[in-house]
């Protein structure tokens, strides 16, 4: 759902005079892109050498298309709330999540784009 809330916030901003239809057209779009991409032998080793994840071996199609759906809803459930109350849920889950799980989308694009020693050692303490 954070996707969706990622997306919706992104695609309000740099397509403006595009209807809200389009933009969730666009935002799943997106999101399927993504499935893809997660799935490829680049990302999957990306992940096993930068993320939490090091047992990844990539999503079933029913993951994927629950994440695809899960976005779609997040994108909506963000268009309802507004930019700032949006935000605030955003920060709240993924704060929760990094507390709870130690991971979420935030930390995960930063692991995936930059790991960084000392978080993939917290991670890894809380396993």
């Amino acid at each position: 759902m954070l996707h969706g809330f990622v997306l919706c916030g992104l695609l309000a901003w740099a397509v403006l005079r595009v209807s809200p239809v389009w933009r969730l057209w666009l935002a799943v779009s997106i999101e399927v892109l993504w499935e893809v991409a997660e799935n490829s032998a680049f990302v999957i080793r990306r992940y096993r050498e930068g993320t939490a994840a090091f047992g990844y071996h990539g999503d079933t199609i029913v993951n994927s298309a629950g994440d695809v759906l899960a976005c779609g809803l997040g994108f909506l459930l963000a268009r309802r709330l507004g930019f700032r109350r949006a935000l605030a849920v955003f920060v709240a889950v993924d704060g929760a999540l990094a507390v709870w799980i130690r991971d979420g989308l935030l930390l995960n694009v930063l692991m995936l784009v930059y790991p960084i020693d000392a978080i993939e050692a917290w991670q890894t303490a809380g396993h």
